[in-house]
């Protein structure tokens, strides 16, 4: 793999004229966050395993890395990931690579599962809020495994490979369940002879998702309502292929910058019923209409953006990676919007650059609110994390003039396509291959 194609340092930027209307059909990619917590799954496999769907992001090939680097033999080919059982493990997770992800424990937890030791560093991702791992450690634990934590590094082995089942809690103090720690706890227990179990568990849809994909290997899974998921082990795990599914957060972005510029986009491979409760409600109440067609969504806002009172919440509450892309929206609409952040309580890094443009935007702990409409102006703005990049540029089809936005790097991570999509549906923008 060409190591330059994963490279942190992007000088890249978009510059984006406002004011036209979207209008059009596109496809929604294959669901990153979802597709994450499969490829650390893939490590599980005895068989050759395929995940068709697989987003064409900076993420996926990080993970290819990853996998390779550890023993796993894989290739991405278009949105085809490709694992071939390993041979031999090599356990340890490069801190280039750990570090490039938030799924990091996640991977050691498979490769845990299988080699019995792994080493990895704390993980990485978007610069709004820490990582804790706390619970992924807390179920390596019950799992048998012995830890050593120095720093920003974790050594965990499992001395006998005769593991006992399990039991471990997924619940956190204040964001409610651990979707990662969850997966963690599935992918440990998928490899243990008989039924450990999790409890309260997340049942976010990259948690869904993963189990569907355990099951179809051969893996016992079993709801106990969403108290706790029992997982039994399997000797052997198949593979096979297996589809990721649309972005709902990508949909999501696309529905909000057909909205926010008065234009009508036909999502053609996602349904209404894909999104979450919770954004289907705050999605009507700020004027956004989500219509079934042809096996698709048609995303408009006809009346004009409303102002709403929402928070974040787990699924199927709204995405807390959809409100900084909603704040953008929010800025055009008459009123007062107030939106409470509730799993991520630190997340604002879009608030500044959004009043770059003149957006009256105000944050006041977890609670941001945004009054408007304002006209926005261009400006030249940088995002710091993947849905911070992606607010500002829904607020540059918005403004008036030809915006300059910087951090490409993680719009890469996040969107393996966006920009080529907004402009197929009349977004008038172009790539600068390199910024002074």
């Amino acid at each position: 793999m060409n190591q330059s194609r994963l490279s942190t340092a992007d000088d890249r930027a978009v510059r984006i004229t406002g004011g036209v209307p979207l209008n059009g059909t596109t496809t929604v990619q294959g669901s990153k966050n979802i597709a994450l917590h499969l490829y650390a799954a893939a490590l599980l496999a005895d068989e050759p395993l395929t995940l068709t769907g697989a987003p064409e992001i900076l993420d996926t090939l990080v993970c290819v890395e990853i996998l390779n680097h550890t023993g796993t033999p894989t290739k991405v080919i278009g949105d085809r990931f490709e694992t071939t059982p390993a041979a031999a493990w090599y356990p340890v997770i490069p801190d280039a690579l750990g570090r490039r992800i938030r799924t990091t424990a996640v991977m050691a937890a498979a490769l845990l599962a299988r080699a019995g030791q792994v080493t990895f560093p704390t993980p990485g991702g978007d610069a709004f809020c820490r990582r804790y791992i706390d619970r992924h450690l807390a179920a390596m634990e019950a799992a048998g495994a012995t830890l050593e934590v120095s720093g920003d590094h974790v050594k965990a082995r499992i001395a006998s490979w005769d593991q006992a089942p399990f039991t471990t809690d997924a619940a956190t103090r204040h964001w409610g369940p651990s979707l990662g720690a969850t997966v963690t706890g599935m992918l440990l227990a998928a490899r243990v002879r008989g039924t450990s179990t999790i409890l309260n568990p997340s049942v976010e849809p990259e948690v869904l998702v993963t189990a569907a994909m355990l099951a179809a290997g051969g893996v016992g899974i079993t709801w106990e309502s969403t108290s706790a998921l029992h997982v039994t082990g399997a000797d052997c795990i198949t593979g096979g292929t297996f589809r990721v599914p649309p972005d709902r957060l990508e949909a999501a972005t696309l529905a909000l910058a057909a909205a926010i510029t008065g234009g009508t986009v036909h999502l053609d491979n996602f349904q209404p019923s894909e999104f979450p409760d919770g954004l289907l409600v705050v999605f009507a109440d700020a004027g956004i209409e989500l219509v079934a067609v042809n096996g698709g969504t048609l995303a408009r806002c006809p009346a004009g953006p409303r102002p709403v009172q929402m928070a974040t919440g787990p699924h199927p509450g709204f995405p807390t990676d959809v409100q900084p892309q909603l704040t953008a929206f929010l800025t055009q609409a008459r009123g007062t919007s107030r939106i409470e952040e509730r799993i991520y309580t630190e997340r604002a890094t879009h608030v500044g650059p959004l009043r770059a443009f003149g957006a009256a935007v105000n944050t006041d702990g977890a609670v941001i609110t945004v009054r408007g409409p304002f006209p926005l102006a261009a400006a030249d703005v940088a995002g710091e994390d993947i849905r911070a990049v992606t607010a500002l540029v829904i607020a540059a089809l918005a403004a008036e003039g030809t915006s300059t936005i910087r951090g490409m790097y993680h719009l890469r991570r996040g969107y393996g396509s966006l920009l080529p999509k907004l402009a197929a549906l009349g977004a008038k923008l172009t790539i600068d291959q390199e910024m002074p």
